[in-house]
């Protein structure tokens, strides 16, 4: 099974001096909480997430009108490409712990998103007698990957005098 054949196509995008109240309202059309980030020569430069857009936010103390997506986007890119096999976006995703990639042409273009989600649904239980294309499996390995995370270091606290 490709990544084409499993792909959301022409997938909601923005680029990096896009507002984040722009961006959001991106998200809530398109029903999604990822945008690819775009240059003007139509490449892909960064991602944004729904979480990125509230911790920029949130740390920032602006309202979503004054500040980029170049603020608080991951320029950190984790790709497939669309006749790649579902098995390599499943690696991608483990690798970058992620759970949507940007679908990239040799020649830089965006063609679509991949998500955990779309491949979840495409996955099969392994039976006996017959190795599905895509296994449930594989697909669970990948999400509990993702979601390994590594607890943050202790901090001691800071003691205030009285």
């Amino acid at each position: 099974m490709r990544v084409l054949d499993v792909m959301m196509g022409t997938p909601y995008h923005c680029r990096p001096e896009t507002n984040l109240g722009a961006a959001t309202e991106l998200m809530w059309i398109g029903n999604c909480g990822f945008l690819p980030v775009v240059s003007e020569e139509g490449r892909v430069i960064g991602v944004i997430t729904d979480r990125d857009i509230c911790m920029a936010l949130g740390t920032r103390g602006l309202p979503s009108g004054e500040v980029t997506v170049a603020e608080g986007m991951s320029k950190n890119v984790y790709f497939c490409a669309p006749e790649d096999d579902v098995h390599v976006a499943l690696r991608a995703m483990r690798e970058g712990h992620v759970r949507r990639l940007p679908v990239i042409t040799n020649a830089g273009e965006l063609v679509g998103v991949i998500s955990i989600d779309e491949l979840l649904l495409r996955a099969e239980p392994l039976t006996l007698g017959r190795a599905p294309e895509l296994s449930s499996e594989e697909v669970i390995r990948t999400l509990q990957a993702i979601n390994a995370r590594q607890l943050p270091q202790a901090v001691a606290a800071k003691s205030v005098a009285a």
